[in-house]
């Protein structure tokens, strides 16, 4: 059984950072390219960055030099630095493989707000 499993979500004033993380299981981790993805109030879920194979990382233009996606295969785990953030960064966030690796396997996400 395919899991994904977030944590690492709060609540953080503007400026501010967190880090989050995601153990995936179920999969051969080492073989899926991931992704962090978000779903703000009353939006359509959003990919926001991923991470190949090899390491290389994109990211949507709205993050992009604000967080810094990375993994560790040896733990089966995919992080995403998150700074600088913004109210408008409030969300849900998901991981999953990128593209998804089936719409039965998305997880709780973990909950990001950025207020004052």
């Amino acid at each position: 059984q395919v899991e994904f499993v977030e944590s690492g979500g709060g609540w953080v004033q503007p400026g501010g950072s967190l880090r989050l993380s995601c153990l995936a299981s179920g999969i051969i981790f080492s073989f899926y390219p991931m992704g962090w993805y978000r779903q703000a109030p009353g939006k359509q879920r959003e990919l926001v960055a991923t991470i190949a194979l090899g390491g290389r990382a994109n990211y949507v233009d709205s993050v992009r030099g604000r967080f810094t996606i990375s993994r560790d295969n040896a733990k089966n785990t995919v992080y995403l630095q998150m700074d600088s953030l913004k109210p408008e960064d409030t969300a849900i966030y998901y991981c999953n493989s990128d593209p998804p690796y089936n719409a039965k396997t998305w997880g709780q996400g973990t909950q990001v707000t950025v207020s004052s």
